[in-house]
C-alpha cells in the first residue's frame, strides 16, 4: 500500500512540476488566505498585549476616582473638584487598600537657564512611585517628611529633562522655575513610555501635592483632580469598590436619591473589556481574510477541473494499464492536498515576514500565535480535500474506453 501511494505521489507530483506557473497561480489565493491569517491574529495578539502593557503603567489592581457625576456615556456632567485630600486620607483606612494616591494636575511653564517648557505638572504623595511603578534614574523621588515640609522638591520626566537639559548631565540639585516659583529638582524618571490612547507619560513633573495646593494654586479647599487607589488583591476590587462608593457618599453628605459627584473607574474591568474587544475584532478579522481561503479552495477545485479535461487521454492510458478508479481519484486529490499544504507552507512565510516588518514600522512587538499557524494549515488541508474531490471524482468516474479516444 506504501509503494502504491509513493507511486501515486510521485505521479501528482510530476503533474505539478509540469504545469509550475498554472500550479502557482493555483495556490495563490491559498497564500494570500494564510499569509492574511496569520498576520491579522499577530496584529491583535500585538494590540492586546500593547492595551495591557499600558494599563498596567498605570497600576495593578487599580480604582480611579474622579470628581464629577457620571452622565451618558460615562461622560461628566460637571467638571466641578469635589474630591479632597481628606478623602484620599480617609479612603487609606479601607479594609484591603494597599495605596492611595491623591493627584492635583495642572499645565505648567518650567524654567531651567534659558530652556523653557510647558508639561503637566502633578502634585501627589509618595504613593504614586509604587502605584505607577515609577523608577529613578538618578537622585530621588520625595518622601512624607518633604509632603509634610511643603518642599519646593521636583522629579522630572524624561520629556522635560530632554527639553531644558539639551547638553544632558546630571539635574539633582539644579534650581528650576515652576511658574513663578522656585524648585530644586531631587530626582530623574527613567522612560515610561507611551500610555493608553498613546498619551506620552515622559512629559510629566512630579511635586509634593501640599506643595502644589498651598505654593503653586493657593488652594485652601484642597481639592484633588483625581485619586488612585490600589487595593491588595485583584479579589478584592469589587468589595473595596463598594466600601468606597459608601465612603466617599457619606463624606459629601449625599442622601439615597442623590446619584454619585464622583466617578470610580475600575482598571481591572477596563483591561477586560478592551481585551475582549480586540479578541473579538482579531477573530473577526481572521474570518475575513479566511474567506480568502475558501476563494482559493473555489480556484484550485476550477483549475483542477480543467486539469482533468486536459488529461482524459492520459487517465484513459493509465486505466487501460490497470489503474483503478480508486488509484485516479486518490492521485488528483493529492494534487490538490499538495497545492493547497504548499499554499499553507508559502502562506505562513509571507504571514510571519509581514507580521516582522509591520512590527517594526509600527513599532509595536507582534507575537506569531501558534494556533494561527496550525489551523491555517489544518484549514488548507480540508480546502485541499473539499475542493479537490470533484474534479478527483470526475477523473475517476471516467469511462476507459471514451478517455483513451478523446481528442
Amino acid at each position: 500500500m506504501s509503494v502504491k501511494f509513493s507511486v501515486l505521489n510521485d505521479f501528482a507530483v510530476r503533474a505539478l512540476n509540469a504545469n509550475k506557473m498554472r500550479s502557482f497561480l493555483t495556490m495563490l489565493g491559498i497564500i494570500i488566505g494564510v499569509g492574511a491569517v496569520v498576520l491579522m491574529m499577530a496584529i491583535g495578539q500585538g494590540e492586546q498585549n500593547q492595551i495591557s502593557a499600558n494599563l498596567a503603567k498605570l497600576g495593578t489592581n487599580l480604582l480611579l476616582v474622579s470628581p464629577g457625576a457620571a452622565g451618558q456615556y460615562g461622560v461628566r456632567t460637571t467638571t466641578t473638584n469635589t474630591l479632597t485630600l481628606g478623602d484620599a486620607t480617609a479612603a487609606a483606612t479601607l479594609a484591603n487598600v494597599a495605596e492611595v494616591a491623591p493627584t492635583e494636575r495642572a499645565s505648567g511653564l518650567v524654567t531651567y537657564a534659558d530652556q523653557t517648557d510647558t508639561t503637566t505638572v502633578t502634585g501627589t504623595t509618595p504613593a504614586i512611585a509604587d502605584i505607577s511603578s515609577l523608577t529613578i534614574a538618578q537622585g530621588r523621588f520625595f518622601d512624607a517628611d518633604d509632603q509634610q515640609n511643603i518642599a519646593p522638591m521636583a522629579v522630572l520626566g524624561q520629556t522635560p529633562y530632554q527639553t531644558l537639559y539639551p547638553g544632558g548631565g546630571n539635574p539633582v540639585g539644579t534650581q528650576i522655575r515652576i511658574g513663578s516659583v522656585s524648585f530644586t529638582v531631587i530626582g530623574l524618571l527613567n522612560t515610561i513610555g507611551a500610555g493608553v490612547g498613546g498619551s506620552n507619560q515622559d512629559d510629566i513633573i512630579y511635586i509634593p501635592i501640599t506643595t502644589a495646593m498651598i505654593r503653586i494654586q493657593g488652594d485652601t479647599k484642597q481639592t484633588i483632580n483625581t485619586m488612585e487607589v490600589q487595593v491588595a488583591s485583584k479579589d478584592d476590587m469589587s468589595s473595596v469598590q463598594n466600601a468606597l462608593d459608601a465612603l466617599l457618599r457619606q463624606r459629601h453628605g449625599l442622601k439615597t436619591s442623590q446619584k454619585d459627584d464622583f466617578q470610580i473607574t475600575n482598571m481591572a474591568q477596563i483591561q477586560a473589556t478592551a481585551s475582549s474587544i480586540i479578541g473579538i475584532l482579531t477573530i473577526f478579522l481572521a474570518s475575513v481574510a479566511g474567506i480568502s481561503l475558501v476563494v482559493g479552495g473555489i480556484g484550485i477545485m476550477n483549475i483542477m477541473l480543467v486539469s482533468v479535461t486536459e488529461r482524459t487521454r492520459e487517465i484513459g492510458v493509465r486505466m487501460a494499464l490497470g489503474a483503478s478508479r480508486r488509484d485516479i481519484l486518490l492521485q488528483f486529490l493529492l494534487e490538490a492536498i499538495i497545492l493547497s499544504m504548499l499554499g499553507a507552507l508559502a502562506g505562513i512565510v509571507l504571514g510571519v515576514g509581514s507580521a516582522e516588518l509591520t512590527s517594526l514600522l509600527a513599532k509595536m512587538e507582534m507575537p506569531i500565535s501558534v494556533w494561527s499557524i496550525v489551523i491555517s494549515v489544518l484549514f488548507s488541508a480540508g480546502v485541499g480535500v473539499i475542493f479537490g474531490y470533484l474534479p478527483a471524482r470526475k477523473a475517476a468516474s471516467l469511462n476507459p474506453s471514451e478517455a483513451l479516444g478523446y481528442e
